[in-house]
């Protein structure tokens, strides 16, 4: 899924300084969120945007289903208001390449660039060509370091991470019936997106639910090692009720551990959709629930919010879309809300 190549290949890229301040998501110089459907364009500035002729570029990290939606929504809304996509690439979470790609985009004179920024440092000095050429930069998650809203970028776009992390809580806490106890799998490695999330989640359990107590922490920063950290869990806790895991990878391990174990009673959540854990949730097994981003909508919100800068509509600086809560009896309609695609052909035959 979106994070398991990452963790592998950036270590501490991607890096922002923001945190949670309250029960919120806050931006990277501590922003108030602006929700993402607020970030719209005007029926009065389409036929202005038409009659322009622009054009944009897409610019990714990596290729992935997360980054397929993404795209996928940025480019109806561009077709919607008339703007051409002239490019979308891949750096392979390889900043020297992302650069290149900057590079090669800039020659077919795009009005607007969407992209994540791989590295703070160095993809300041990568979007400095397009920024002093008056491109329009809309960041997906991270920033370049010391560029300003709204003379260097019109906005970033990232998910709602506290409420990620919190209704993993509320979904853990719903299937473990308010009590018992909880092992917390976190992200070891600063980074932005995940410290924020899991973080919410054991902020709300700490907070919502006094008859829950966790009992095990452990970081994770590869996944690999993720059975061998539940079957640790397990052994000084084998009547822990619940899991949660910072994202899908490593939660495959931990369920692998669970059913090596003969565990049919701890419940796992985690974050971001992933086959083999929405199979078992739909089977009935131990996923109680998976909690993904609206990834459509990120690249509509992106594509609105440069289309907005070139219309002379300032957009605030941090926007974040919905996160949502994935059961058994949502995933068909949640797969296709997050990733804007059928759920997988064997997710779909389990429910039949």
């Amino acid at each position: 899924m979106r994070f398991k190549t990452l963790i592998t290949t950036l270590s501490a890229a991607l890096l922002l300084s923001g945190g949670i301040v309250g029960a919120q998501t806050v931006g990277p110089q501590g922003e108030s969120a602006t929700p993402s459907s607020t970030v719209t364009v005007s029926d009065d500035k389409v036929a202005s945007l038409k009659a322009g002729n622009y054009k944009a570029a897409l610019l990714w990290h990596d290729q992935s289903d997360f980054v397929n939606a993404v795209t996928a929504g940025a480019t109806d809304e561009f077709t919607r208001l008339g703007i051409e996509v002239v490019a979308t690439t891949s750096a392979g979470f390889d900043a020297a390449k992302q650069r290149s790609d900057i590079e090669t985009a800039l020659a077919k004179k795009p009005n607007i660039i969407l992209s994540l920024p791989l590295d703070p440092v160095t993809s300041a000095a990568a979007f400095k060509e397009a920024k002093d050429n008056g491109v329009k930069l809309v960041f997906l998650s991270n920033l370049p370091k010391d560029y300003k809203h709204p003379s260097d970028y019109a906005a970033i776009v990232t998910d709602d991470l506290f409420q990620m992390g919190k209704q993993a809580a509320d979904a853990l806490a719903k299937a473990m019936g308010g009590k018992g106890t909880v092992g917390w799998i976190f992200h070891d490695a600063a980074y932005y997106v995940t410290n924020q999330r899991d973080n919410a989640f054991k902020t709300t359990i700490e907070k919502d639910y006094p008859d829950i107590k966790i009992v095990a922490e452990q970081g994770i920063s590869d996944p690999a090692r993720a059975e061998d950290i539940a079957n640790a869990m397990l052994l000084k806790n084998p009547d822990i009720g619940g899991i949660y895991v910072t994202w899908a990878g490593p939660a495959e391990g931990v369920l692998s551990a669970l059913r090596s174990n003969g565990n049919k009673t701890t419940k796992i959540v985690t974050l971001d959709l992933s086959e083999p854990i929405a199979l078992d949730m739909v089977k009935g097994g131990n996923v109680a629930a998976i909690v993904a981003d609206e990834a459509y909508e990120l690249g509509r919100a992106m594509a609105a919010a440069g289309a907005r800068a070139l219309a002379g509509e300032e957009t605030p600086p941090f926007v974040v879309a919905p996160a949502l809560a994935v059961t058994a009896d949502t995933v068909l309609e949640g797969w296709m809300k997050s990733l804007h695609r059928d759920a997988p052909a064997s997710v779909m035959k389990a429910k039949q």
